[in-house]
């Protein structure tokens, strides 16, 4: 997935001082008749556009529209880009102070002067120099899920449109042999399927019992696994269905107690897991069916999840609960994951600080699904085992990122009233989520899906021009 690239201290001083610059000129741009600085429209003079500021923008952008006989009236005055109303929000002397509306993707900009009754009495030609390239920005919409009005929700089946809300989706997975398909578990709910060609969600028939947390598929992708956490060591943790059983017949795999994440190590194969009660973490075996205890994180009791980093080189421990994230670096030559140490947040430091290594802070909660996706930065880099890491932070309501250097940043939510609740547009502006745990990559699509437990639904962030699968 193509990231915007870290803008370097040079760029940052030219962006600020565009900024001051645009700021300078709303000065003349108000809602307020200024009889002394504008002069009333002229019909018998034409209406022209002579420049327009920035030459790029993105949706909510602030654009300046430079020219000639716009008149004295603000209400009277009608601008579009790319044939989209844009919201006028302030008239200057030969200037007018615009916002750029979602989805003008051909830029086109044209000033109207209407009358009394709304008709057009003037408009701007259209050429080449009246144009605002539109810049597409990455949006968090609603995909699919609602509430009812009473603010309960219905567990169906059915088409993306009518298909009710999703109680506690903890985790998802796309399908490595058809990415038009993508599962999903929610803990005390049953196993469903998105298709996206068919456009409907489905239930998965299945024997598993409740507390179902984390889905993964084994080395191959022929089987899929899920991880259900139970207090008794005689239960299996860990149930699989193959491909051929349509994944709905499922089998104990695992033995254990309180068992929350798996994962498989991408190049070798092998299986890790956890024990949460004494801080474990095994290794299975699939060709010898055996387990190995390999090491103890210092958390007693508390739940952590394991996600491997593509190149098989190292794993993330997040330790929810306690407020930070280990890394386990692998010993390819012995095949198997190393003690881990700490490279994110500070343990039992709970808060909400963007920052680098033991600076940044965390507050996870319950354990929370989180991704690796290329950046296309590393790549034009020739930094070809490079990865940002996404995950959900589910008690500060966002999407966070982590950089192999151990920056941590917020990459969605907390927008408008800066905590929870539900509002989809610009991922930081006035996005909000109510406890996000599941979060999955769609390499094919290039967006995430983000299983969003309170508000009952999966939203979407991506571009704005890959939406055919959004609610409008």
């Amino acid at each position: 997935m193509k990231m915007k690239k870290q803008e370097t201290k040079r760029w940052r001083h030219i962006r600020w001082i565009t900024v001051y610059v645009i700021v300078l000129c709303l000065a003349g741009c108000t809602e307020e008749k200024d009889s002394e600085s504008l002069t009333p429209f002229d019909l018998n003079k034409p209406v022209t556009i002579t420049d327009i500021t920035p030459e790029k923008a993105g949706m909510g952008a602030r654009v300046l529209v430079y020219g000639t006989n716009f008149g004295d009236d603000v209400s009277k005055i009608q601008v579009t880009i790319g044939a989209i109303d844009a919201k006028v929000i302030g008239l200057g002397k030969g200037c007018i102070y615009c916002i750029m509306p979602a989805k003008a993707y051909d830029g086109n900009v044209q000033v109207s002067v209407t009358g009394k009754n709304g008709e057009t009495l003037a408009a701007s030609d259209i050429t080449e120099k009246t144009v605002v390239v539109y810049e597409k920005k990455m949006l968090v919409t609603t995909f699919i899920g609602k509430m009812n009005p009473n603010g309960t929700y219905d567990t169906k089946d059915g088409p993306f449109e009518d298909c009710g809300g999703f109680g506690g989706c903890t985790w998802m997975v796309v399908d490595p042999k058809n990415p038009n398909h993508m599962y999903f578990v929610g803990e005390q709910h049953p196993l469903r399927k998105i298709d996206f060609e068919t456009k409907m969600v489905s239930t998965l028939s299945n024997n598993i019992p409740n507390s179902k947390w984390a889905f993964l598929w084994s080395p191959g992708g022929d089987s899929l696994l899920v991880v259900r956490h139970n207090a008794d060591a005689q239960i299996n943790n860990i149930y699989y269905s193959t491909r051929d059983a349509g994944f709905t017949n499922w089998t104990g795999l695992v033995i254990g107690n309180q068992c929350r994440s798996a994962a498989t190590h991408p190049v070798n194969g092998e299986l890790y897991y956890n024990q949460i009660e004494a801080g474990k973490v095994y290794q299975y075996d699939f060709d010898t069916q055996q387990k190995q205890e390999m090491f103890s994180v210092q958390e007693s009791g508390e739940a952590f999840i394991i996600v491997f980093h593509p190149s098989g080189n190292y794993a993330y421990f997040l330790i929810y609960n306690k407020h930070y994230i280990m890394r386990s670096d692998y010993d390819w030559e012995n095949k198997k994951l190393t003690t881990p140490y700490l490279v994110c947040g500070r343990r039992d430091a709970a808060g909400w600080v963007d920052g680098v290594g033991s600076a940044a802070r965390l507050n996870g909660g319950l354990p929370s699904q989180g991704c690796f996706v290329k950046n296309q930065q590393y790549v034009d880099e020739n930094k070809i085992d490079h990865y940002d890491f996404y995950f959900c932070e589910r008690n500060n309501h966002c999407i966070r990122t982590l950089t192999p250097e151990g920056k941590l940043t917020t990459f969605a939510g907390r927008g408008s009233n800066g905590t929870s609740g539900y509002n989809d547009g610009d991922l930081r502006l006035e996005a909000r989520f109510k406890f996000p745990e599941a979060l999955v990559y769609d390499e094919a699509k290039q967006c995430f899906y983000v299983g969003d437990r309170e508000n009952r639904c999966i939203r979407k962030i991506g571009y704005e021009d890959s939406d055919d699968n959004m609610n409008e």
